[in-house]
């Protein structure tokens, strides 16, 4: 938008004029007090500026506007209809104007100056435009990098934890065979199996992870009985964790149509997440049940809980809640991945929690997704 500022209403009328018939917007102002005004509330492209008015001249005007942080881009073209000599073009480059045009005006010559400061305005804003997306970008590599580093630092310790822990149970392992204690070998043996239970998880996390960012994370979707692999699921569960009770409630009484093992990696996910933020917690509770057209499925724990601002991002890549993050291992990728794995089912992944109350995470999928697609 122009701003003709200008004490004669005939000079303003004449330019307001030819400009609108040229394609551009044109605002008024009648004296420096209303121009200044004006320009607090809009912004302005080009300001054509009359120098002498009674009360502010132009000048003054040019030098206030200099102190506003709205008009800094605005360019400023001095009308005059006193001679040009050289001390009042001085004046006017030093209030902040970027021309000065004589009285009577030429306004041919005004048109070819307005384009032209129009023109220098777009680039301008467009080179500024470049230049903040090209920050963005910068900064955009920059948290990558920090974000893969962190990453990497993260599944290195997570990883070295059980090699540590299996290297030292096979050193044990080795003294009570020389021993000949079976019972202890036994058992030793098993504390080994659930470290390389631990380190199979960890590497098939990272597989998947790598998997989805290429695009090649394969489903093998049919319909099966949810409920039989529920069942096997809690029973698994309740054999490696026996202090803990899984409460269950409702159950799915129809097949429905997905990844068999994909879905088994959610719960899986979800019961583990349970009894590992719940260690002061030995109750589970697992619900299931068929919503209309679509099943249900949620985890329920009394652990420590999830603060409103982390639950907006628990299922970002990589992220990981601080305050547990040195009390509870893991790569920060479990819940992205579980996510992954329920939007392919054209389903929907979600949390309810209260600190210090315990967590509940949920998921929905269609009972028949590929009909619903078609529908």
């Amino acid at each position: 938008m122009i701003l003709i500022v200008d004490d004669a209403p005939e000079n303003i009328i004449s330019l307001k004029i030819v400009l609108e018939k040229n394609g551009f917007e044109v605002d008024t102002a009648s004296s420096g007090d209303e121009a200044l005004k004006k320009i607090l509330k809009k912004s302005y492209v080009l300001i054509i500026l009359d120098v002498q008015m009674p009360g502010m001249d132009g000048f003054e005007v040019a030098e206030a506007i200099s102190g506003y942080s709205k008009a800094k881009e605005t360019a400023i073209i001095f009308l005059s209809a006193a001679s040009a000599n050289v001390n009042l073009i001085t004046r006017g480059y030093i209030s902040g104007g970027l021309d000065y045009i004589s009285k009577p005006v030429d306004m041919n010559i005004l048109l070819l100056k307005v384009k032209t400061f129009y023109r220098i305005y777009e680039q301008s804003r467009a080179l500024n435009e470049m230049q903040k997306k090209l920050l963005e970008e910068i900064e955009f590599r920059k948290e990558a990098e920090r974000k893969k580093d962190e990453f990497i630092s993260i599944a290195s310790h997570e990883l070295k934890t059980p090699m540590t822990s299996i290297k030292g149970y096979i050193q044990l392992l080795e003294r009570s065979v020389d021993k000949n204690d079976i019972a202890t070998v036994k058992a030793r043996l098993q504390k080994v199996q659930n470290q390389v239970e631990k380190l199979n998880l960890l590497v098939a996390d990272l597989l998947d992870i790598s998997k989805i960012e290429s695009g090649k994370l394969k489903f093998n979707k049919k319909y099966f009985n949810f409920n039989e692999i529920l069942d096997h699921i809690i029973e698994i569960m309740q054999q490696a964790n026996p202090d803990v009770k899984f409460i269950r409630k409702g159950e799915i009484n129809t097949e429905i149509f997905g990844d068999e093992m994909r879905v088994e990696q959610v719960i899986i996910n979800f019961i583990t997440n349970a009894i590992k933020y719940a260690p002061d917690s030995n109750e589970v509770h697992i619900t299931s049940e068929q919503r209309g057209n679509e099943i249900y499925f949620s985890v329920r724990d009394f652990g420590i809980g999830i603060a409103k601002d982390h639950q907006l991002r628990i299922f970002d890549k990589f992220y990981r809640v601080e305050e547990t993050s040195e009390r509870f291992q893991g790569l920060g990728i479990g819940l992205y991945i579980c996510q992954e794995i329920i939007e392919r089912h054209q389903g929907s992944i979600g949390i309810n929690s209260v600190p210090g109350e315990g967590s509940e995470f949920y998921f929905t999928i269609p009972l028949h997704p590929e009909m619903d697609a078609k529908s």
